[in-house]
């Protein structure tokens, strides 16, 4: 990271007058002067409510031995994933609100590019992960224990952090190599690709081409990877003669195919279309960066047995037994 910020300071430092902005004026959210007070308190209360609920996973997974499985051990991740990726946006809206302190340094503005689309694309890839991890569960059950071992899973979850973060390497690098030298409002509540776009002096018809491939590549292929893996589950999940049993299979499915589809919708309604400039990308953007992370622990507490079984053993409940 220091590395990344020196070369891109360096960069700047080359290029004389044409990089002479130091720092930028995050514009948030379009919003009338009245309500930064009622943003401020709704949006600090679904942020201890992430902070709180991914943290309850964590701890729950970790202290509870039935948990520590490959499934919940990818959980863990999510939710480490979920309360950085709120704590790398979330602070700086609030100062926005309550202090209208929207003002952030170049250099500040880099590492929240890299650490959201790090964490973002790390994300993308555990989703993937943690399909692929079900269909074997489900299609090949009598495998899977000597597929998925703590080694393999250590592996797998190791290459989702290092894909996570080339991708956002090459994507930082590559934004922050052009020449910022006029305008520093960022019509955005973050430094995000699109808007930074946006204040670069040049020409960038390319650098969108080549963002729309590079991030619309890896949505599209995690996409099709998940499907085609739950594809293969449904058609598993039917061929299973238990109600029962079927019921079991479909509930802890549906609760990660929720959460893919609540990640992806936003991000692809963002990211796959080149030099958008609608007041709408920040209302979306603002539930997959704001509201997803919230939501990964309801679902998948409310939708998993073994978890509410856990949480409640968690409580002393000790009558309750996972089914």
């Amino acid at each position: 990271m220091l590395l990344l910020l020196a070369d891109v300071k360096n960069k700047e430092m080359q290029s004389g007058n044409q990089s002479s902005v130091s720092h930028f004026i995050l514009v948030g959210l379009h919003h009338p002067p009245q309500l930064g007070i009622p943003l401020f308190l709704a949006f600090l209360v679904i942020y201890i409510l992430t902070m709180s609920g991914n943290g309850l996973i964590i701890f729950t997974v970790l202290v509870d031995i039935r948990l520590h499985r490959p499934m919940y051990w990818f959980l863990c991740h999510l939710s480490f994933l979920d309360m950085t990726i709120s704590s790398a946006i979330v602070p700086k809206m609030l100062s926005g609100f309550l202090l209208d302190s929207r003002v952030i340094s170049f250099g500040g503005c880099v590492i929240q590019l890299f650490s959201f689309h790090f964490l973002g694309c790390t994300e993308c890839f555990l989703y993937t992960l943690m399909a692929y991890d079900r269909f074997l569960a489900i299609c090949k059950p009598l495998h899977y224990a000597t597929i998925m071992t703590r080694s393999v899973c250590t592996y797998l979850a190791f290459g989702t952090w290092l894909g996570g973060t080339l991708h956002s390497l090459f994507q930082t690098s590559f934004i922050f190599q052009l020449p910022f030298c006029g305008p520093n409002q960022v019509d955005y509540f973050f430094c995000d690709i699109p808007a930074m776009l946006h204040l670069v002096c040049i020409d960038t018809t390319v650098n969108e081409l080549v963002t729309f491939v590079d991030i619309g590549f890896l949505v599209l292929t995690c996409f099709v990877l998940i499907l085609t893996s739950y594809g293969y589950i449904v058609a598993a999940i039917l061929k299973i003669h238990s109600a029962n049993g079927r019921r079991n299979a479909f509930s802890t499915c549906t609760a990660h195919l929720t959460v893919v589809i609540v990640y992806y919708v936003p991000c692809s309604f963002i990211y796959l279309r080149p030099g958008s400039e609608e007041p709408l990308d920040g209302v979306v953007a603002v539930f997959y960066t704001v509201f997803a992370p919230l939501l990964n622990p309801i679902i998948y507490t409310l939708r998993n047995k073994e978890m509410k079984a856990a949480l409640g053993r968690l409580r002393g409940c000790k009558d309750i037994q996972p089914h």
